[in-house]
């Protein structure tokens, strides 16, 4: 069983890293001039549109995935056999990362399409949400109620 687990944490480990690659990387492809920077600078209505998108989905993701991933883990995880919540587990760590990848990209691209901060602050709301879902054996070992399995 310490081998699944050490698993599952390498996995959610790796897709947790995947999550911040993936952010610093778009700031990286806008920054090197690779992605098109200020295209709908300038176009009030487009700027709007963008924005409130943008903060829409920061306000509404954000505490969502922190959420649902903690409702899900009271009303079911914790009820299944051991193995199938740890898959449950990773799954719905995986559905909490991908709501949290949505706006963090889409912000961060409302920021350099327009030239406007507000894209990038509702991106930075987002990473830092994201630090309250690092991946850890005491967390995992917490949220599914497994204190009986030794640290090592």
């Amino acid at each position: 069983m310490k081998t699944r687990i050490n698993r599952l944490l390498n996995r959610l480990k790796v897709e947790y890293a995947v999550f911040w690659v993936l952010c610093l990387l778009l700031v990286g492809l806008y920054e090197a001039d690779v992605l098109p920077q200020g295209v709908w600078a300038g176009d009030a209505r487009m700027e709007y549109i963008f924005q409130t998108v943008g903060i829409l989905l920061a306000v509404a993701f954000i505490p969502l995935s922190l959420r649902v991933f903690s409702l899900s883990l009271t009303r079911y995880v914790r009820a299944l056999p051991l193995v199938e919540a740890l898959q449950s587990y990773c799954r719905w760590n995986e559905v909490r990362m991908a709501m949290l990848l949505v706006p963090a990209l889409f912000n961060f691209s409302v920021y350099y399409w327009t030239l406007n901060t507000t894209g990038l602050l509702c991106g930075i709301m987002v990473l830092v949400a994201s630090l309250f879902c690092v991946p850890g054996r005491n967390r995992l070992l917490a949220e599914l109620d497994l204190s009986d399995l030794p640290e090592a």
